[in-house]
């Protein structure tokens, strides 16, 4: 007989409510196996693909691409027994133990742990023989309500890949229908429409998308990952009283030993960056200057130090800000630093950053130089005490040894909550990252 179960919205990573629906990997009537990727969730961290802990039969999708769901909430329905094959429940034995769970827990994936709901009880000890089964119709799980429009209307569907491919080539997702199974926009989709050949999505889709023609203003629901970057900003403004120092560098000795790096046999196919000295400096600083490296516990009344550094590195991606951390960072070489940067901004980049590689983070540094800005005043993560913001490198006049000479100078500006980092702590720590770019040699002596 079937035996149907629910597939409930896991919890991806600590703290998550709910998550949107981007696009279903399956449909009613697909075979799947454990473990198969089902569906592609975003959640207020990342782009999450969840895999389903059984195999079987899917019977019906319960949400619509776009839609909002708590955690917790059923998405899916699966039919583990298709065809009836399973046994029939036979009477407990009497060594059997005196009760056995009504619900079984789901098998365990990582990074997941939700109860799956099940249809059948199993048999007590001494219990009277289980009655007859109800009919297929009956063992289904109780109807669900159906599911709501998708908050804020349409939603472009497209997996990170080409949502990044859209805004490179300045193509608006909303005004393509996708070509793939189920509407999905594909990369050809989007270099169609960047080469003035695509097809333009349906009217339905330009009025669900929040376009006015009148007003010639388009909205867009507030969600995922925007919606938790904007909420952990105002948190951290409002309850870390922040304090920004700034500081000018003459980072020419940095740039020439950089280019020494490039040319030498260990560091081969390595990209080292500006940002990785900045973050061998940040690692190497945060041991004279623990503070910058603590967190205010506002609960407990307690400053925790922490002998580690989990490095967060802002990226700007597709999908907003995130920030991935590179774990235990302060016991890193510079080479697998450099290794471990590069690999973590590329998935980040990607749309492929899972939630847990964005917790826990002790310090975060944002290279807004990047983007040619010289300076800026960033906005500490909630859980930390400081964040350091890179400026862009720019040849500028510079006195050296009482001449006029041009130099590789940049800034940086240091934000720190001061509840747990004073002012003279604060400056100090910045004035040992500056010393650390303006010449590498002095790393020997920290």
């Amino acid at each position: 007989m079937p035996e149907y179960k629910h597939f409930p919205l896991a919890d991806t990573a600590e703290g998550l409510t709910e998550a949107d629906i981007i696009a279903w990997q399956v449909k009613p009537g697909d075979t799947v196996t454990v473990n198969q990727i089902v569906v592609e969730v975003e959640t207020a961290k990342a782009a999450v693909e969840l895999p389903i802990p059984w195999a079987g039969v899917v019977t019906e999708l319960l949400v619509e691409p776009g839609q909002t769901v708590e955690v917790g909430a059923p998405i899916l329905t699966i039919d583990v027994d298709p065809g009836g094959k399973a046994a029939p429940s036979a009477p407990a034995p009497a060594a059997a133990k005196e009760e056995e769970p009504a619900e079984e827990e789901m098998k365990p994936l990582v990074g997941y742990g939700s109860k799956a709901v099940v249809t059948q009880r199993r048999a007590r000890k001494g219990a009277a023989p289980a009655a007859p089964a109800p009919a297929p119709a009956a063992v289904a799980v109780a109807p669900m309500p159906a599911p709501s429009k998708p908050k804020g209307g349409y939603v472009p569907l497209a997996k990170p890949p080409v949502r990044k491919l859209a805004k490179d080539l300045g193509v608006d997702l909303h005004a393509l229908t996708g070509t793939a199974d189920g509407g999905v926009i594909t990369r050809d989709d989007v270099h169609a429409a960047a080469n003035g050949s695509a097809a333009p999505a349906a009217v339905a889709s330009t009025v669900d998308s929040g376009y006015d023609p009148a007003t010639r203003e388009r909205r867009v629901p507030i969600k995922g990952v925007r919606k938790a970057t904007a909420a952990a900003m105002v948190q951290s403004a409002f309850t870390a009283p922040h304090v920004t120092e700034f500081l000018t560098i003459d980072v020419t000795p940095m740039m020439e030993f950089r280019e020494k790096l490039k040319k030498s046999r260990e560091f081969a196919g390595v990209k080292v960056t500006p940002l990785t000295f900045a973050a061998k400096a940040v690692c190497l600083a945060a041991k004279r200057t623990p503070d910058v490296n603590a967190v205010w516990d506002e609960a407990a009344q307690e400053i925790v130090y922490k002998d580690y550094v989990h490095l967060g590195i802002a990226a700007a991606t597709p999908r907003g800000l995130v920030v991935p951390k590179v774990r235990d960072a302060d016991s890193l070489s510079l080479k697998d630093l450099a290794a471990a940067i590069s690999e973590l901004t590329d998935v980040a980049r990607q749309g492929k950053t899972t939630p847990a590689a964005m917790l826990h983070g002790t310090f975060t540094i944002s290279n807004i130089g990047v983007f040619g800005i010289d300076t800026g005043t960033p906005i500490i993560n909630p859980g930390e005490s400081a964040i350091l913001a890179l400026g862009a490198i720019k040849d500028t006049p510079w006195v050296v040894d009482g001449e006029l000479k041009v130099r590789k100078v940049m800034q940086l500006s240091l934000s720190f909550d001061h509840r747990v980092v004073d002012g003279q702590q604060g400056s100090e720590f910045l004035a040992d990252v500056g010393a650390l770019l303006a010449d590498p040699a002095v790393a020997i002596t920290y």
